[in-house]
């Protein structure tokens, strides 16, 4: 159930930097927002970007659950880039492996020291108490996909400056990855293309997007070589995931963040791909008033991590 919501636009680059100043920055914002949402509670799960962690889906040999925190520790250097003394790392067993009998799927997350403890001094400087981290990408699903669906969905969710992309199966994440292609190159590829300023460059590309006919298609025509390259990254995606798991198709694409709100985008991957194409709705498993229902919708596409962080069962 929905208790409350808040939220206050900042800079991305502000967001993700490591430098003090910009983290006292950050601590100040969350703070005022704390504050001024009246929340009550201080436990707070917090969503990792995907570009500072390494998640992979790996297969493992099938022995006792108690042996395995053990054995992945002991090869943990041949599974994640980091020296694992300098990195956390988590893991669950997902399922049986598809290429393998004696072996198990294990999904594997692993992220710096340096990082999560920078983050737990920041938030716990504001007097908030972090009872978990967790990837934004194994948080988007929980949101967006239908509580018991078995079949293969894809999420592409488009930040500022880059784009997530998780496909799961039967409520575990198979294949994550984070490309570096967002909504700013876009934006970028309408400012050099058509030798506008940034603002009005944003203003055409959230009005006609990826349109042929408006404006004469000059907007589809500064843009489509970024979407391409995106388009291109989920393809390739979508091929990785079908060699490991032949026998079942992609159903459906879920777009949130930018790819929900750029008017033809959800469409244009509908046609290059064949399949469904959905605009996710990150209160989908949220019961909440029904006349809040038009007011929860029109925020619906900045909510996914966030409301995925907040329905974790533990």
């Amino acid at each position: 159930s929905l208790v409350k919501y808040a939220y206050v636009p900042i800079d991305v680059k502000m967001a993700q930097s490591d430098s003090k100043a910009d983290q006292q920055k950050l601590a100040q914002v969350l703070s005022n927002l704390v504050s001024e949402a009246r929340l009550s509670t201080r436990n707070v799960a917090v969503g990792l970007p995907s570009s500072k962690v390494f998640t992979t889906v790996t297969d493992f040999d099938r022995i006792p659950q108690s042996e395995m925190a053990n054995a992945i520790r002991y090869q943990a250097e041949s599974l994640i880039p980091t020296p694992p003394a300098e990195s956390k790392i988590d893991w669950a067993v997902i399922g049986d492996s598809p290429n393998d009998k004696m072996k198990v799927e294990i999904l594997l997350s692993s992220v710096s020291n340096g990082y999560i403890e920078q983050r737990l001094d920041m938030i716990e400087s504001i007097g908030l108490n972090v009872i978990a981290f967790e990837p934004d990408n194994t948080a988007l699903p929980r949101a967006l996909v239908p509580t018991g669906t078995t079949a293969p969905q894809l999420i592409i969710d488009m930040g500022q400056l880059s784009t997530d992309l998780v496909i799961t199966m039967a409520d575990a994440p198979r294949l994550t990855r984070s490309i570096p292609t967002g909504v700013e190159a876009v934006i970028r590829s309408a400012t050099q293309n058509l030798n506008i300023d940034d603002k009005q460059a944003q203003q055409f590309v959230y009005k006609f997007g990826v349109s042929k006919d408006k404006l004469e298609g000059q907007v589809y025509q500064a843009i489509i070589g970024t979407i391409d390259l995106l388009v291109s990254e989920i393809d390739k995606s979508v091929k990785f995931f079908q060699t490991r798991y032949p026998e079942v198709p992609i159903e459906r694409m879920i777009v949130t963040g930018g790819a929900s709100t750029i008017p033809e985008f959800p469409l244009y991957l509908a046609n290059k791909f064949g399949v469904n194409v959905e605009i996710g709705n990150a209160w989908r498993n949220v019961a909440f008033a029904a006349d809040r229902q038009n007011e929860l919708l029109a925020v619906s596409n900045q909510f996914g991590v966030a409301v995925g962080l907040a329905e974790r069962n533990e």
